[in-house]
């Protein structure tokens, strides 16, 4: 089992900056890649971004692309995700998924942090 606690989020206006931590526990980090997603109200959940377990490959939603970075640090045993030019359209709960090297789907998600972008 993996355990995954997200946090720093928040309110922040539009064109303002936040970053999301995740935090895992129970098995070693560098066996998974990771994800954030989120989920705005009355939408379905959607991908935002992943990166390898190394931190050598990342990949974006074309929504975000250009404005967030996904990062980690296996010494952390932590994922982040740096959000940058926040907009409206940014409103949702942010989850963050681990996915064992060799698994195809995301087997593990944290318990979500809001993000509200507002004026």
């Amino acid at each position: 089992q993996v355990q995954l606690v997200e946090s720093g989020g928040g309110m922040v206006q539009p064109g303002g900056s936040l970053r999301l931590s995740c935090a895992a526990s129970g098995r070693t980090f560098s066996d998974y890649n990771m994800g954030w997603f989120r989920q705005a109200p009355g939408k379905e959940r959607e991908f935002v971004a992943r990166i390898t377990w190394s931190g050598g490959s990342t990949f974006y939603a074309d929504s975000v692309k250009g404005r967030f970075t996904i990062s980690r640090d296996n010494a952390k045993n932590t994922v982040y995700l740096q959000m940058n030019s926040l907009k409206p359209e940014d409103t949702a709960v942010y989850y963050c998924a681990a996915r064992a090297r060799d698994s195809v789907r995301f087997d593990y998600w944290g318990q979500g942090t809001q993000v509200t972008v507002s004026s």
